[in-house]
């Protein structure tokens, strides 16, 4: 049985574990070769995401060991949120804890929030072709494809899947 996982909202003390979690979990998963691809640096300047996103953690015994970014329509870190949708993006466990239950917690309380939001009557959220673990934990979560919105990272060949769930 494992401790505990708490979700809370990210506070600037945790940027370095998202920051190393978000790194370590996309090399892990073989996304990208190393942490100096742009999309990387990007996605480990946490403070810079906080400023303009929502960003959660999942917390077990005191250690940060998860976090995933919020969006709505209209927001700078929302890809494919029509305006009745709430979207995550980089939800990321650390490689040393995965297949935890740290994943589905994030899930289950993405789904509880956008459930009490005016307005929000689905979830949505975009990953990569290969990422099968991912694709594993959004069936599981109740969430289903959405294949006439999946899209195509510009200047790039690399198409990514939406995945929604009604609420």
């Amino acid at each position: 049985m494992h401790p505990q996982i708490l979700i809370r909202p990210a506070v600037p003390a945790d940027y370095d574990a998202i920051a190393r979690i978000t790194r370590d979990a996309y090399l892990a998963a073989g996304y990208f070769e190393n942490a100096d691809h742009p999309y990387m640096r990007q996605i480990q300047d946490v403070a810079r995401r906080a400023a303009k996103a929502t960003i959660w953690v999942a917390e077990r015994a005191g250690s940060v060991i998860g976090s995933v970014t919020l969006a709505v329509a209209g927001e700078p870190y929302a890809d494919i949120a029509e305006t009745d949708e709430l979207e995550f993006r980089m939800l990321v466990v650390d490689p040393a804890v995965q297949r935890s239950g740290a994943g589905k917690a994030m899930v289950h309380a993405i789904l509880d929030h956008a459930r009490s939001l005016p307005g929000i009557n689905a979830v949505a959220l975009t990953t990569g072709l290969t990422w099968e673990s991912a694709h594993g934990l959004y069936q599981k979560t109740g969430f289903q494809r959405a294949p006439e919105r999946d899209w195509i990272v510009p200047n790039t060949d690399i198409r990514l899947l939406v995945y929604r769930q009604e609420l």
